[in-house]
């Protein structure tokens, strides 16, 4: 038996390598350390089915009772990490206590992306349990009920999508010229805007934030945009992205440029080791860096970051995929749409479709539109060119 793994981070990535640890009997001590007082809910109902209130923050936990039960990993929740001495083998806690390790797993993922600071009141961001439930209580009790969204991103439009259902009217402001044309291709965005729009949601395109309009006691009143003009609001969800949490990693040794940065195996050092949506690692099948802000990524990526602390090594090569579930149509994309790529659009029923994406004819990416079954052969091809090269 050898030293400790300490998992730092218990949402999705950390829980799934915790697990897997177990599955492949490690013997070896497994010790879980987490900012918040509890496990991790699971982050996609946040904008959808816990913000509209179709379910409890009881049906959106992680770990089902069954399963956390068995989890045999040291819970040390309510902690966070405030340094790494990766020479001496040692994590630094914010409560000045110490932790020995023989391999590290970093899995601390991102948090929202804001403005300024501090933010004023009636402005929210999504990223756990509690900011669901803020802003539900938020919505409900909207005098006007408005809000504005900024950032027409995945979250932008899925909790548009939610606010559309519980009877708010919806701005969503974006600084680009269309919503997600570079992640789903132009059909597909194009179709997705005009869903949106047929459903009363508002778009201002080609206009960021410039700041806040806030009265005397702090809370906003509107917005002041990059082109000059002004919008009211009493409610503001900011949806601009995420940024890594890795500053707790400075002067550590470990290459924070962007996320952590990893090899094909997701190593980032010595017996150190990153997943989930703060590690960027080696794809050697797409032959670049890549960062995945996705749920199954978290899964996929941390069962092997389990696998390669054990051995033998093996390159993590699984295909991105994600979905999002908006105005009871599912979207679900594999691979990377590159650009330039050629896109092919198939109809497949009254609401279905089907696009591929191929560069020099090589296919790299699909997107179902409620055409998951569609896909399968697609995802199926994508996985099998993502695999490396036997020698």
């Amino acid at each position: 038996m050898s030293g400790p793994i300490v998992i730092v981070g218990a949402s999705a990535a950390g829980v799934a390598t915790a697990e897997a640890l177990q599955r492949l009997q490690s013997g070896r001590e497994i010790i879980l350390v987490g900012d918040e007082p509890s496990l991790a809910h699971d982050r996609p109902p946040l904008s959808k089915q816990v913000l509209d209130g179709a379910w409890t923050p009881e049906q959106a936990e992680l770990l089902p009772p069954a399963r956390r039960e068995q989890l045999t990993a040291r819970l040390l929740l309510g902690t966070r990490a405030a340094a790494l001495d990766s020479a001496n083998r040692k994590l630094k806690l914010d409560d000045g206590s110490e932790l020995d390790f023989q391999d590290l797993v970093i899995a601390t993922g991102v948090r929202p992306r804001t403005l300024r600071s501090p933010t004023p009141k009636g402005v929210h961001v999504l990223r756990d349990m509690m900011d669901s439930l803020a802003l539900r209580a938020a919505m409900l009790n909207s005098a006007d009920r408005h809000i504005v969204i900024i950032g027409g991103g995945f979250i932008g439009l899925e909790v548009a999508a939610t606010a559309c259902k519980m009877g708010l009217a919806v701005t969503v402001i974006e600084p680009a010229p269309q919503v997600l044309a570079h992640k789903l291709g132009d059909q597909a965005a194009i179709r997705l805007r005009s869903m949106h729009a047929d459903r009363g949601v508002s778009f201002k395109f080609d206009a960021g934030v410039a700041g806040y309009l806030t009265d005397e006691t702090g809370r906003v009143t509107g917005l002041s945009l990059t082109d000059g003009s002004q919008v009211a609001a009493s409610l503001v969800l900011l949806a601009i992205g995420c940024v890594p949490n890795v500053e707790w990693l400075a002067g550590s040794g470990v290459d924070i440029s962007d996320g952590v940065i990893c090899d094909e195996f997701c190593r980032a050092g010595p017996g150190i080791w990153a997943t989930g949506d703060v590690a960027k690692w080696k794809h050697i099948g797409l032959g670049r860096h890549i960062r995945v802000e996705h749920r199954l990524n978290a899964t996929e990526q941390g069962g092997t970051v389990a696998t390669n602390i054990m051995g033998p090594l093996v390159p993590y090569t699984s295909t991105p995929f994600f979905w999002t579930d908006q105005f009871g149509v599912r979207l679900q994309l594999a691979g990377i749409i590159a650009t330039g790529a050629e896109e092919t659009v198939e109809q497949l029923g009254e609401a279905s479709f089907l696009h591929t994406f191929r560069v020099g004819g090589r296919l790299v990416a699909v997107l179902g539109w409620n055409a998951a079954k569609a896909m399968m052969p697609f995802r199926r091809e994508l996985s099998a060119a993502n695999q490396p090269v036997a020698a």
